[in-house]
Parts: structure tokens; sequence; C-alpha cells
């Protein structure tokens, strides 16, 4: 199948990715964009792992004041230089993440920052439910494990379903921002204001 430009560039602009990166996953997928897409994915998850470890020094304070001026946010996300603080992608990802602190009212950035004692009680609440009761202990943990975690999904800004794209985690809209900008990048954290809240 014959690659055009006009395919490599819709890639390109769909996933961020280099004009060489998407001719060839194009090509490797015998022009299946979606493939491609999934493809390009796949590599730019590999890649933010590598990343992971490396210290995140660098980055950019962002703002977010809702139409209404009734809620605020600033966050702080950290990437490993200057250079690449100061970019337009870089610029476009904190304001996303502004906005989705603004949208979901996040508690934490991860779920290692909730405290035991709020995790136990809402276990504790969970455990006490009408459809828990006369279920076997290994069933109950299994169910509490699940409802825990979907618990975290909310209260955690990068376990959170991304408001621009709700397929998607706000984890993985940061590991594409990696994997486009070619530098580790992490949330530090964040303040929101709501009138009256």
């Amino acid at each position: 199948m014959q690659i055009t430009a006009a395919m490599v560039k819709e890639l390109r602009e769909r996933s961020g990715s280099g004009i060489m990166d998407c001719k060839k996953a194009l090509k490797e997928c015998e022009g299946n964009f979606d493939k491609a897409f999934e493809l390009l994915r796949q590599k730019g998850a590999a890649s933010a792992e590598k990343r992971a470890g490396r210290a995140t020094e660098e980055g950019l304070v962002g703002s977010y004041v809702h139409a209404g001026s009734r809620i605020g946010v600033l966050i702080e996300v950290n990437c490993e230089t200057d250079f690449v603080a100061n970019t337009d992608q870089f610029k476009q990802l904190v304001k996303d993440l502004a906005m989705q602190v603004a949208a979901s009212a996040p508690g934490w950035v991860t779920p290692d920052e909730v405290p035991e004692e709020i995790i136990k009680k809402e276990r504790g609440i969970l455990a006490g439910q009408d459809d828990m009761k006369g279920k076997p202990e290994q069933v109950i943990e299994k169910i509490l494990d699940g409802r825990i975690k979907k618990f975290l999904s909310r209260l955690c800004l990068l376990e959170q379903d991304y408001v621009k794209d709700p397929s998607r985690k706000v984890s993985e809209r940061i590991q594409d921002a990696i994997a486009q900008l070619g530098e580790n990048i992490s949330v530090r954290r964040f303040a929101r204001f709501e009138v009256g809240g």
C-alpha cells in the first residue's frame, strides 16, 4: 500500500510522534491508521518507562480559572530541562492537567499519597454494605480490593479518566507527552480553589 504524505501528517497530528516514526509505523502496519496509532502508543509507553527514573527538577507552575471565576487551580508539573518546560507541547500539557483538576477535583496526585486512615475508613464502609453479607472472606477481600481501586481512581489525579478523552487515564496523557518530548515528566502538586468550597 502507498503511504501518502497526508496519511503521515494525520498520524503525526494525532499521535504527536515524529514524521519518520509515523511513516515507519504506517509501513509496518500496511497503511492501517488505527494499528499504526496503537503501535506508536506502545512504543511511546515503553520509551516513557525508560525515562521514569530520571530526575525532574525543571518545569512550570500553571494556572486555570474556570469560566465564571468560581473555580481556580494552580499546578506544578516538572520535567528534566528548562528547554522542554518552554515548549508549546509542555505548556499545553500543564494547561490540560490544570483543567483536569478543575473539572474532576482530585485530592491527591497518586494513590501512594492517600493517607492510610482514609483507605481503612473507606474499606470499613464498603465492607459493611448489604451486598457483602454472607459472602466468603476471600470473595469479600477481592471485591473490596476492586472497590478501593475504583475509589482511588476517583481521588487521584493520575488514575482519573482524562476529561478530554475519557477512554484514557490522565497518566496515559502524561506518558504520551513523555514519549513526544523525550523527557521524564511528573506532577509534583496542585491546589484547587472553589468559591464557598
